[in-house]
């Protein structure tokens, strides 16, 4: 397969690049790590007028009506600021969540206010540590109304509307989804101490709140497994993004610092460890690409490719953003050097759609005979 995005998809990353550097800069991401406010309202705000939070959304509900690669190239180029918007909860999970299974009505409702980033929405599937699986539902949804708890609710704080797996009270057997106004008296929310601040999280309870099916009855695992699919591609393209710019970050400051006389960047342990990264990112990079031809053709090998992108990005970035602060030496260990924006933010990606080895785990089990073994091969290089 020889995947990549054509001409215009470049152009339209190259032209969010230019927007994003100017309007998401570190001072502004600060701001918000710094608690001065929840999250970067304004350009929220702004990537809506500019079509991106709708990129997605067909023009019959009020957005771009473009497609999952110029999204995936849109999430690359966020992934570079590390910008404080809730864009991956809304337009990842919450928009996909309406696309696929809400009725006409419902896509009415909630995907035009997407579109625009008049609303934040979140998905809340967690209820605790440990992977989502159906015994771990303890949430129910009985007349209309949701009662239990989900932690943690990724930009649980901020969102406005949250689509929420929970069992059907008078059949135990069956798991749905259900939206919810978080807004309402019988919501409750508590903020959460997480490594990312500048994407919240929260401990959700519901006390019989009013809530409305998405779906069909008993489908709620199906869903969620399949939008995390496509979540986990466009995340990977995130992770890639930030992974490239905190290479960006060591090479550039290597060139510039001196020790004994000399550019540190002309010291072999550091060229190494450099060439490691760029290594890494390369690697990252093509599963990501992998990903999202799988995704644009809704190709049925979609689940492993997502996978593949997810695992491969997740080391990516994590490495990236970890090596970055070895190579500013003591500097990269301070609060004023932007290093630990990356770090911070590849810690955090690393969990939201489940830890590496949950994908691990689902990649293999994907695969079998000769590909398995192609594919182990394959994922012991993309993480070397």
């Amino acid at each position: 397969m020889n995947f990549d995005f054509d001409a215009t998809q470049r152009q339209l990353g190259e032209e969010a690049r230019r927007f994003l550097v100017s309007q998401s800069q570190s001072m502004e991401v600060r701001r918000v790590l710094d608690g001065e406010r929840p999250y970067h309202a304004e350009l929220w705000s702004e990537l809506g007028q500019m079509g991106f939070t709708g990129a997605a959304i067909p023009e019959e509900y009020g957005g771009s009506g473009f497609g999952y690669l110029e999204l995936c190239v849109l999430a690359q180029e966020l992934g570079r600021t590390v910008a404080a918007v809730p864009f991956s909860s809304t337009v990842y999970l919450f928009a996909e969540l309406i696309k696929a299974a809400g009725s006409e009505r419902q896509k009415r409702e909630w995907l035009p206010r997407v579109a625009s980033a008049e609303i934040v929405g979140t998905v809340a599937w967690a209820e605790g540590a440990g992977p989502l699986y159906p015994d771990s539902i303890a949430t129910t949804a009985f007349g209309g109304q949701l009662t239990g708890s989900k932690k943690p609710v990724l930009d649980g704080p901020i969102a406005d509307v949250a689509v929420v797996i929970a069992r059907e009270q008078d059949d135990p057997a069956q798991l749905s989804l259900f939206t919810v106004a978080l807004d309402h008296p019988n919501v409750s929310r508590t903020a959460l101490e997480c490594i990312d601040p500048t994407r919240g999280l929260a401990a959700v309870t519901f006390e019989h709140a009013p809530a409305e099916r998405l779906g069909q009855r008993g489908d709620g695992m199906r869903l969620l497994s399949d939008v995390f699919d496509k979540a986990a591609v466009l995340v990977a393209f995130e992770q890639v993004g930030g992974a490239e710019r905190a290479l960006e970050m060591a090479c550039d400051y290597a060139k510039m610092r001196f020790a004994f006389g000399r550019p540190i960047g002309s010291f072999q342990a550091l060229k190494h460890m450099m060439a490691d990264m760029y290594v890494s990112t390369v690697l990252a990079r093509s599963n990501a690409y992998y990903g999202a031809w799988a995704l644009s053709a809704d190709a049925p090998v979609l689940p492993e490719a997502a996978a593949f992108a997810r695992v491969g990005a997740t080391w990516s970035y994590q490495q990236c953003a970890k090596d970055n602060i070895q190579v500013h030496g003591g500097m990269g260990f301070t609060w004023e050097a932007d290093c630990h924006l990356h770090y911070r933010r590849s810690n955090l990606l690393a969990l939201m759609l489940g830890g590496t080895s949950e994908w691990e785990s689902k990649l293999i089990t994907n695969l079998t005979g000769e590909r398995c073994a192609v594919a182990k091969s394959a994922l012991r290089e993309s993480v070397r």
